[in-house]
């Protein structure tokens, strides 16, 4: 973890990289959120947690620029936050020991020393800049999940009791709805709507149908959603595509290479939210 570069401008940033450097943020933040959801793992916080933390991370890099801050530094502020919002109880020098580990896997573990202490300071003052950069209210204002596990005990209803106990549908939405934090789909799409795109993708990857929808009068997904077009279901799904596309092309050890560099800087530059 490294510390957040506190001059930085955190309510005017206009600034936009150039396009041909997009693909390269989009995939720095996409090993964070890896990272993030290990950590999660391991600490064992459930998924409402790890996709309040996830929704933080790309909350922040929404009105910031990632060059100008940690992502590592900032992924683990998210989990402490998270952790916090959704009331789960997690110390944060366990989180701070687990992101430590995943960061630097054939180091030992972080002992109660001077780099231990840097970094808990620079994760609670990296805790003020992120509180105050989402306006001082963290807690996102609806996710996804609760949407989906409705939509799904109404499918079950709908679907063959045959089909539905052969087929992994719960666990393959389930599966699509995770995987979406490591975008920002989160930021850009009603919950509800992401809630049935994952739904409609696992059905098509089963050839899963409701009976009679297509004779039906109003369609399975504008039950659960009225606002909802078979068109904005296709682009999600293109965008989970290109985000498992994504994935295909970082290195999975990519995340240790580069971390084990900011990590060694953060002892130089503890963050101290500006003014």
């Amino acid at each position: 973890m490294m510390a957040a570069d506190s001059s930085s401008s955190l309510d005017n940033v206009k600034e936009q990289p150039p396009k041909s450097f997009i693909p390269t943020i989009k995939r720095l933040h996409f090993k964070v959120v890896q990272y993030m959801m290990e950590a999660c793992i391991k600490l064992k916080l459930d998924s409402t947690t790890s996709a309040s933390a996830c929704t933080i991370y790309h909350r922040f890099f929404s009105r910031c620029q990632a060059e100008d801050y940690d992502p590592y530094l900032i992924g683990a502020t998210a989990i402490y936050l998270a952790t916090k919002v959704e009331e789960q109880f997690c110390k944060l020098r366990d989180i701070i020991n687990v992101c430590y580990r995943i960061l630097h896997k054939n180091e030992s573990p972080l002992e109660i020393g001077k780099l231990y202490w840097d970094l808990r300071e620079s994760t609670v003052n990296c805790e003020l800049l992120v509180i105050r950069t989402l306006g001082y209210n963290p807690k996102a204002s609806d996710l996804p999940h609760k949407y989906l596990v409705h939509y799904l005990k109404s499918l079950q209803s709908w679907i063959d009791k045959d089909t539905w106990d052969s087929v992994p549908l719960c666990n393959t939405a389930w599966g699509f709805l995770r995987d979406s934090y490591h975008v920002d789909l989160c930021l850009r799409t009603k919950p509800q709507h992401l809630a049935i795109a994952c739904i409609y993708f696992a059905m098509e990857v089963y050839c899963v149908t409701v009976p009679y929808n297509d004779v039906a009068k109003i369609p399975w997904w504008k039950v659960f959603s009225e606002d909802i077009k078979l068109v904005r279901i296709e682009a999600i799904i293109s965008e989970l595509i290109d985000m498992y596309d994504m994935e295909t092309k970082v290195k999975p050890q990519a995340v240790t290479e580069n971390s084990n560099k900011t990590a060694t800087d953060s002892l130089n530059n503890t963050a101290t939210p500006s003014k």
